[in-house]
């Protein structure tokens, strides 16, 4: 190893696109420019173009009559040629020094961050339906973020090393997986394609990556962003396509290393339950690494400060739709606290402008697709029908243009009530009003009244109130916030991840997950070896 270091990374600084900046006018020509545009995305397998002729179409949310792309499905034989490619690329890759392999990602970060800026950025709001905002600080800068940061774990554990004894050296050689790493994206954040398929790739392995369906166009920008970043053809393989003809073949492959998963809990169950049936077949012991459901809550203590509630249940359950995994979905707030801002989070919910995110003036766009927009309609009928739950704003919904719903939020009579405990993935909010004396029992309900354990914030003033919480919703979220919002995870600053059904806790934005892609080989040295076999107490007296 070289005694070359990688640049110490900082987060890339958020961008705020005033009117009249330079970024602003860039970022809107080039809006135009890919709207304007219809593309075709073939599969990406050993650096070459792949067409099946099998395609799908990527629409806008917020517009869905406009067509961004037509893109091609892989069939059984594309991704078998998938998983040669990776076989071939991976033996080269895997020789490669780490500052060689760290260069290739550390130039893919900055021409994110200079000028492939407002094409990343326009692509995610084009596919994603995500305001300038949501998108500025998902695509561009948490990508910039992981790119750097994953450079730098990396140096770390390769710094980690044995102690010697006199007369020998003792080393860690920390190799790739043997075998590829099927990386599996969702839909809602353009940088978890880019972390998900880089961090292995990082530490030498070689990549099978199959994006979300329904942002294909986004996850294919940042592909080929790493092909211009000099990134060797093979080393990561983009292989859209519908979810079970890819996994059919490659979870049923003797040549599956490892899974690096972010999506639903359900699907992660699926795939892990089917290695655990293949596991005799396997190599190697897969390594499986999932971030998956939430149902993330907010609690307020009596003595929480009004407004910095409000404001964190809107950014927090309304940004981005109220699509992310870590968004606040389910609110407990006591009934002399609820007297006060009852009114005031009504209206500011109310207030919420919602539309096409090409106008800077949104502070939402659309859900992401069709079957969302049904799904969560179905929720909301359902508390209109429901004597205990209330809609007390928003509640409509339109997809005559987009798949618009309103931010919705709901009350109910009853802290189990199916929206309190069910993970959503919308603009729809549920807040449970708790009696004031029933703060230990209130903690009690939202350790035990879902799955998952993901995200999760305290508000309050009283010190003795927080620290309650601290120890008492300990297991509750892997990400815990007192007096802020529970979204918003910075790279380097809050590693994110959650346990129970929300995932294996592996903390993206960390070395602990960078660790799950290498196996280490302890190497000694000798250098005065013994000529005899003969020990001391051998002798006569």
């Amino acid at each position: 190893m070289s005694g070359y270091r990688i640049p110490v990374p900082i987060n890339d600084p958020v961008r705020n696109y005033e009117p009249g900046s330079s970024d602003r006018q860039a970022l809107k020509s080039r809006l135009a420019e890919m709207s304007a545009e219809k593309i075709e995305i073939p599969l990406l397998i050993g650096g070459k173009e792949v067409r099946t002729g099998d395609t799908g179409t990527q629409v806008m949310p917020h517009r869905h009559g406009h067509v961004l792309a037509t893109w091609h499905k892989a069939g059984p034989k594309e991704v078998e040629q998938a998983v040669k490619a990776a076989a071939d690329a991976g033996r080269e890759w895997a020789s490669w020094s780490l500052e060689d392999r760290a260069s290739v990602f550390l130039r893919a970060a900055d021409l994110m961050a200079t000028t492939w800026r407002y094409t990343i950025n326009a692509s995610t709001m084009l596919n994603q339906s995500k305001t300038v905002h949501q998108s500025e600080i998902d695509a561009v800068c948490e990508s910039v973020d992981f790119l750097r940061f994953n450079a730098h774990f990396a140096q770390q554990i390769y710094d980690n090393q044995p102690m010697s004894a006199p007369l020998m050296w003792n080393r860690m050689d920390y190799r790739p997986l043997e075998g590829f790493v099927y990386t599996v994206t969702p839909f809602n954040f353009t940088s978890i394609g880019a972390n998900l398929s880089s961090a292995p790739a990082q530490m030498g392995n070689a990549v099978i990556w199959k994006p979300a369906s329904s942002t294909v166009f986004s996850n294919y920008h940042i592909m080929k962003l790493f092909e211009a970043a000099g990134l060797p053809p093979g080393v990561i393989n983009f292989v859209p396509g519908n979810a079970s003809t890819i996994s059919d073949v490659l979870l049923n492959h003797r040549d599956l290393a490892g899974i690096h998963f972010t999506g639903s809990t359900e699907v992660f169950q699926a795939m892990w339950r089917t290695v655990g049936e293949n596991i005799a077949k396997y190599r190697s012991y897969p390594r499986l690494v999932g971030e998956t459901g939430g149902k993330d809550f907010i609690l307020a203590h009596a003595s929480a400060e009004p407004d910095a509630l409000i404001t964190a249940i809107v950014r927090g359950g309304y940004e981005y739709q109220g699509q992310k995994c870590s968004a606040a979905s389910r609110i407990y707030v006591p009934e002399n606290l609820w007297k006060r801002v009852k009114d005031r989070l009504i209206d500011t919910i109310k207030s919420l402008s919602m539309g096409d995110v090409s106008d800077f003036r949104n502070f939402m766009g659309a859900v992401i697709d069709r079957a969302a927009f049904k799904r969560l309609t179905g929720y909301l009928e359902e508390a209109r029908r429901s004597n205990d739950a209330q809609i007390i704003a928003g509640g409509e919904a339109d997809d005559s243009v987009g798949y618009f719903i309103r931010p919705t939020l709901i009350q109910v009579k009853r802290p189990d009530y199916r929206t309190m405990c069910e993970e959503l993935f919308g603009p729809v909010v549920t807040l449970y009003v708790y009696p004031e004396k029933e703060w230990e029992s209130t903690l009690s309900i939202i350790d035990t009244s879902t799955p998952y354990a993901l995200t999760g914030a305290v508000f309050a003033t009283d010190r003795a109130a927080i620290a309650d919480a601290d120890r008492k919703l300990r297991f509750a979220a892997g990400n815990f916030y007192i007096n802020d919002k529970p979204t918003g995870a910075v790279v380097g600053q809050q590693p994110f991840g959650g346990a129970r059904a929300s995932g294996t806790n592996d903390k993206a934005g960390s070395m602990m997950n960078l660790l799950r892609w290498v196996s280490a080989r302890t190497i000694k040295e000798n250098f005065v070896p013994p000529a005899s076999y003969r020990y001391p107490f051998m002798s006569e007296q």
